[in-house]
Formats: C-alpha cells, structure tokens, sequence
C-alpha cells in the first residue's frame, strides 16, 4: 500500500465539532524524497522507495552513497519501499504529508516499547495462582501448568511463558486521520501508536 515514513513526537487532545475531547498522535511525516523507482522490468515487481531524515555520509558506506548519489538526493537515515502509488514518480521527487486527508483511515507499523524480561503476570495478563494463606511461600506471579505428565510429555510451541517483552514490529490497523498540518509536516491521528517518542513509523494508507 502507499505510504509515509514518519517519527512519533508525541500525544496530545483535540475537541470534535460535537464536543468530545479526542486523544490524537502526533507524527511528523516527510517530506519524504524518492530514493529508487522499482519496476518489473527489471526488479519483477512496481514499488517506489522513499528516504527520510537527512544522514551524515560518514555513517555510511560507499555503495548506499552511490545509491543516494544516482538518486542525486542527500544520503537518508530512514528507508521504506511502497507499492500501489497510483501516480508517476521520478528520483528526487519530493513527497509531503499533502499525501493525506482528513477523515482518510491509515495504518500504522512501527517497534513497540521494550519492557525487558517479564513474567507472566505482566506479560500476558494471568491473574496469578495459589493461595496466600498455609504456608503459600513465592508462587503468587506463578504460571502454574505448562503441560501434562507423561503424555504428551512436552510442552507444546506457543505456550504463554516468561520472557522478552515489546520491542517487536507492530502493526496498528485502521487509525483516522483528525488533522492535516502541512506547514510543519505533521500529521494528527486519532489513538495511540506503538513505539516510544522519536521512533520512526510508517504510515499506509
């Protein structure tokens, strides 16, 4: 789908024209220059790739700067390929949060908060076993069973466990858009997004 790269500044509030109080994320997106145009010709398949944020030529290496240099666009930090633009790109258009309406639904992909390792409590919502009383000892954040005894004599993939929590790729899907700000790129949708502020997300339309 067709697409921004964006960085999440932060949460704020609007008011609807009814009156209610609207929890919106803000998102600077773009401009967003147009790094390489993909065909099937001869890549196999028609996707447009995008840079964002502008990066120090020191941090990178020679071949990505001969791939901003035959774009003839200033090196990117940020990538990301979109197929389904309707409309013809060239190397170093610019595209700019215009891209997007008021009312449009978008879908937001972007790295949640990691929270480390965690238990199950935590983790996965369990209420905890046990009693607290007659010699309960340390097992109230416990996640009791994992499996049976000698039959299946394992445990079965999936199971809900302990372990590394956040930090994963997540996709938010069907986010509106309240706001459109173009003089300062930003881009205000209704609800929360994942990722920390400062992270980079992409936004489809």
């Amino acid at each position: 789908m067709p697409g921004l790269i964006g960085k999440k500044i932060g949460m704020t509030s609007v008011f609807s024209a009814d009156g209610k109080n609207v929890p919106c994320t803000v998102i600077e997106v773009g401009p967003c220059e147009v790094t390489q145009v993909k065909t099937v010709a001869t890549d196999g398949y028609d996707a447009i790739q995008l840079g964002f944020v502008d990066a120090k030529e020191k941090h990178l290496t020679k071949p990505e700067l001969g791939h901003f240099a035959k774009a003839n666009v200033a090196p990117k930090r940020h990538l990301a390929e979109f197929k389904g633009f309707g409309e013809e790109y060239k190397l170093g258009d610019k595209i700019t949060v215009d891209f997007f309406n008021e009312s449009d639904f978008v879908d937001i992909i972007g790295t949640s908060k990691g929270k480390g390792f965690q238990g199950v409590v935590k983790r996965h919502g369990f209420g905890g076993v046990g009693q607290t009383t007659h010699g309960q000892h340390n097992r109230l954040r416990a996640p009791g069973s994992i499996g049976a005894c000698s039959y299946p004599a394992k445990v079965f993939k999936g199971m809900r466990m302990a372990g590394q929590m956040g930090n994963k790729r997540v996709t938010v899907q069907n986010l509106q858009v309240v706001k459109v700000i173009p003089e300062y790129n930003v881009l205000m949708i209704r609800g929360s997004i994942p990722g920390s502020k400062g992270s980079i997300v992409v936004i489809e339309k």
